[in-house]
């Protein structure tokens, strides 16, 4: 069985830091490009931030400058660091983890809560 199991999610008050991380079983994550996600109430899910199985990594406009995408790859996980966060981060945080074709694959954890006070 996969499984991505996030944590690190909370209440936090404007300007401060919280560290996501993503915790995955019966996959490698080395050999996948693993992402964050999230979604806000009445909104799309969007794309926050992805890294390669070569370390490159990718963000949305929205969040550079502020949060970094790592892996590590003895421990299995995946993190993100959020700094200076802003109320427009609130949203629920999602792990992802996939692979392009002809191997193609999607997984998704459960989510977990971020919300930024004024």
């Amino acid at each position: 069985q996969v499984q991505l199991v996030e944590s690190g999610g909370g209440l936090v008050q404007a300007g401060g830091s919280l560290r996501l991380s993503c915790a995955a079983s019966g996959i490698r994550l080395s050999i996948n490009v693993m992402g964050w996600y999230r979604q806000a109430p009445g909104k799309q899910r969007e794309l926050v931030a992805t890294i390669s199985s070569g370390g490159t990594t990718n963000y949305a406009d929205s969040v550079k400058g502020r949060f970094a995408i790592s892996r590590d790859n003895a421990k299995n996980t995946v993190d993100l660091q959020m700094n200076s966060l802003k109320p427009e981060d609130t949203a629920v945080y999602y792990c992802n983890a996939r692979r392009p074709p002809p191997f193609e694959y999607n997984y998704w954890g459960q989510g977990t809560q971020i919300t930024v006070s004024s």
